[in-house]
């Protein structure tokens, strides 16, 4: 459904994260496009015409959304389109400074970054749900609220990793010293006994065949298994007499 053809927005949602953390701020509308809802449409987010009779049309919510999003970074999953109806709706309220998202805020488009980490695999927002464990069980329909939150747990996991290498907490005086913040380079940070467990991501049967493939071709290749495989064998081996 190409912009070009005079779909509209109908819905927004956006959350904050900020130092990869959910802040619990967001920004949530229905809109009235003015036009009839496809019904192929309706089948994929349920939201049908007669539900948005009485919703607010783009230019009410416009400056609030544009003042929620101005200097962030949106991480958007296949960001062009997304990003081809948001130009949009202002260009035809004929605010032209707004017309390029790129001009006032940067934007990630997650699932070229997801192709780039899983070639040749699905990267729906589904399929990706499932592959880093995030609980997805409540997506019957594609909702935009959900949708982002969903993604923020994708895109945290699948940037997963420690996010600062203090040792020593992650207060800084504002030039990145540290000074000021109470903590010393010596200091021992402890992690709380009630932390919840790190999530475990088991390879699947596809990821482990591909392994096994790409094994084989090494050892064809070097004439012998990886020095790593001949010692498990050696092990297995040894345990087995």
């Amino acid at each position: 459904m190409p912009v070009t053809d005079g779909h509209r927005v109908i819905e927004i949602g956006c959350v904050e994260l900020l130092g990869r953390r959910l802040t619990g701020r967001h920004f949530h509308v229905y809109l009235q496009p003015d036009r009839e809802s496809d019904e192929g449409a309706v089948g994929v987010h349920g939201i049908t015409t007669e539900f948005l009779i009485g919703k607010p049309r783009f230019n009410e919510v416009a400056d609030e959304f544009y003042e929620f999003i101005k200097g962030a970074q949106l991480i958007i999953h296949n960001a062009a389109f997304d990003v081809g109806f948001i130009n949009n709706e202002f260009a035809l309220m004929g605010q032209h400074d707004k017309t390029d998202i790129t001009q006032y805020c940067t934007v990630l488009d997650s699932l070229a970054l997801a192709r780039a980490r899983h070639p040749g695999q699905r990267n729906s927002l589904d399929a990706l749900c499932k592959r880093y464990g995030v609980d997805n069980t409540g997506r019957e329909l594609h909702g935009a609220l959900l949708d982002a939150e969903l993604l923020a747990d994708v895109y945290l996991t699948m940037t997963g990793g420690q996010t600062s290498l203090s040792l020593a907490g992650n207060a800084t005086d504002g030039n990145g010293s540290g000074e000021g913040s109470g903590n010393t380079a010596t200091e021992i940070r402890r992690l709380p006994l009630d932390r919840p467990r790190a999530r475990v991501i088991m390879a699947s049967e596809s990821e482990l065949a591909e392994h096994e493939a790409r094994m084989a071709a090494i050892a064809k290749s070097a004439g012998a298994p990886a020095l790593w495989v001949q010692l498990l064998d050696a092990q297995a081996q040894a345990a087995a007499q």
